[in-house]
């Protein structure tokens, strides 16, 4: 049985359904611009419109958001309103879509599809995937196992936020190079890799799709870097795949 993810970021509002056994879009995705200001109530009707275009009703829905999810509330909005803080976002995308919800943070949603049908699938020890695009997303892994919420993009380098410096909207706003920029994630990654030691990297996000252009450039590195095989569709996967081991809703009490 299929089964619908929904992958919200800062620029856009991306879903599709899943089949989650084979980690694949079983038809092609739709993708509406994250509304501006992005607050609980204009990004729900967006996801609304996401799930209509397939006619998506009453069944199990996984959606991912950029920040810190726990137990189905936000607790940061680094990339969209602050409105989101404290919501109870399960909650209120459940009574907007009239389905089960499950919410997660965006990068560890696609740090588990990687985990399960990608690149970093049946590699142990620690396993660090980063989502580079409006802002720079972690799933952190050891052994397979999650450490959700890591939110590494948020650390200090150089006295900047990481992801003001070498995200991939930093290189479109200040009109850097691949070279330039590869410079900027070389910095990043040596200063993960000094915190955590991870024997994989795995580079996510829509700028996945041209790994060959920075990837070589990134040197002084010790572990493994590969681009996520599930590119821009880890999101939506990952969401999914949090949908079903969220298991069915409960039932209503009599």
């Amino acid at each position: 049985m299929d089964v619908f993810g929904v992958d919200i970021g800062g620029s856009g509002i991306k879903g599709a359904p899943v089949d989650v056994a084979r980690g694949e879009l079983t038809e092609e995705r739709f993708k509406v611009l994250t509304p501006q200001p992005a607050t609980p109530d204009a990004v729900a009707d967006a996801v609304a419109e996401v799930l209509a275009n397939f006619g998506w009703s009453g069944r199990p829905v996984g959606v991912t958001f950029p920040g810190v999810v726990v137990g189905g509330t936000t607790r940061t909005a680094a990339n969209v309103a602050k409105d989101w803080v404290g919501v109870d976002a399960a909650g209120l995308l459940g009574e907007r879509l009239s389905c089960p919800v499950t919410v997660l943070n965006d990068a560890d949603a696609a740090g588990l599809a990687e985990v399960r049908h990608g690149a970093a699938r049946g590699r142990d020890g620690t396993v660090i995937l980063l989502t580079f695009g409006t802002g720079i997303g972690s799933a952190l892994f050891t052994d397979g196992r999650l450490v959700p919420n890591t939110e590494l993009g948020h650390l200090e380098l150089h006295g900047h936020d990481a992801e003001t410096r070498a995200s991939t909207r930093a290189k479109d706003e200040e009109g850097l190079n691949w070279t330039h920029w590869a410079r900027r994630v070389q910095r990043y990654l040596t200063h993960v890799e000094m915190l955590f030691s991870p024997d994989l990297f795995v580079i996510g996000g829509g700028v996945s799709r041209k790994a060959d252009k920075f990837l070589p450039l990134i040197e002084g590195v010790s572990a493994e870097i590969v681009p996520a095989r599930l590119q821009n569709n880890a999101g939506i996967v990952g969401a999914a795949m949090a949908a079903v081991a969220a298991g069915p809703a409960p039932a209503a009490a009599a």
